[in-house]
């Protein structure tokens, strides 16, 4: 199936990724990703959950469940929402993902000044999670993606594993994170395999 036909539905966990075109870098200094995730907060918390995310130097990686409609905040609510088109629930939800990109895109090139056009390739890919083994792997694969940076998960500064493990609540809920893994030491266990 294409992937601009495939909806983000309503109360499903969705791991979506993106990568630089031509795998160029997309965050090339600690204010790029700082920058990154205060778009993440204001463009993706009103439309979902976040679960875990990774920031590398040329993608990007988040898990993510997306709120039901009756959870939206009133000024993203659409009345009268359409089953499908511009108009429709699943429609919001991937042009939030779609404002992030732009967003982030066309700040990097005016501060950057290195390129211009599209950062990201396009469109954002999205894999749809089914059932909670899938989802604590998903987890496990996002935060392990910055290893080859840093042997340590927890001195990684853009990954939600430090996060998790410091109870920080600036992007997740480091609580609901944990309970997929009964507790915090099955929690660090299993990023450690």
């Amino acid at each position: 199936m294409e992937i601009r036909n495939q909806n983000l539905e309503p109360d499903c966990f969705y791991h979506i990724y993106n990568k630089g075109v031509n795998g160029e870098k997309t965050f090339l200094s600690d204010e790029n990703y700082r920058f990154f995730l205060s778009k993440v907060n204001f463009f993706l918390r009103p439309v979902c959950h976040i679960y875990a995310y990774c920031l590398m130097s040329n993608h990007f990686h988040l898990l993510v469940k997306i709120k039901s409609e009756s959870d939206f905040p009133d000024e993203l609510k659409i009345k009268n929402f359409k089953d499908t088109g511009l108009h429709s629930h699943d429609s919001l939800i991937s042009k939030q993902f779609s404002k992030l990109i732009s967003s982030y895109s066309q700040a990097f090139n005016r501060f950057n000044k290195v390129r211009t056009g599209n950062l990201f390739e396009s469109p954002f890919k999205r894999l749809k999670i089914s059932g909670e083994d899938q989802l604590r792997n998903t987890i496990v694969y996002i935060h392990q993606n910055c290893l080859s940076i840093s042997p340590e998960l927890e001195k990684y500064k853009y990954c939600s594993y430090r996060d998790i493990v410091l109870k920080n609540n600036f992007l997740i809920n480091p609580g609901g994170v944990i309970e997929l893994f009964g507790d915090p030491e099955n929690f660090r266990l299993n990023h450690n395999k």
